[in-house]
C-alpha cells in the first residue's frame, strides 16, 4: 500500500513536556526523542507524532480530533491509566462493535482507548 498522501504523524501541544512522557512512558510504554526543550516525538505506536511546548490542550468537546488507542482489556487500560495520573474524563461506555474511556494527560490533552466487543 502506498503511503502517498496517507496518516503520517500527529502533534500535541503540551503544557508540561517531562510529565506527558512520563505518563505515556510509564502507562503504555511509549519511547521518546528530545529535540531540545520544547519537542519531543515518538515512534512506532501506530501512528508517529510528537508534543509541543504550548499552553494549549487538545480536547474533542473543544473541535480538536481525537486519537483514540486500542486495546485487548479495556479495564486493565483504564486502570493503568489511573495509576499513572491519567484522569478519567468519560468512563467506560459501550457503542456498537465495542467500548471505550476518554482520558486526560498530565499535559491536558484528551485521548481515548477502545477495544472491540467480544475481546
Amino acid at each position: 500500500m502506498s503511503k502517498n498522501l496517507k496518516l503520517n504523524y500527529v502533534e500535541f501541544p503540551a503544557k508540561d513536556i517531562p510529565s506527558t512522557k512520563k505518563f505515556f512512558e510509564d502507562a503504555f510504554g511509549w519511547r521518546f526523542t528530545d529535540y531540545g526543550d520544547d519537542y519531543t516525538a515518538f515512534a512506532d505506536e501506530g501512528l508517529d507524532g510528537g508534543f509541543y511546548k504550548s499552553d494549549l490542550a487538545s480536547l474533542a468537546s473543544s473541535g480538536s480530533a481525537l486519537l483514540v488507542l486500542l486495546t485487548d482489556d479495556l479495564e486493565q487500560a483504564q486502570s493503568t491509566v489511573e495509576l499513572y495520573g491519567g484522569k478519567i474524563s468519560t468512563p467506560i461506555f459501550s457503542f456498537p462493535g465495542g467500548s471505550r474511556f476518554h482520558f486526560i494527560e498530565p499535559s491536558g490533552n484528551e485521548f481515548a482507548v477502545w477495544c472491540l466487543s467480544g475481546t
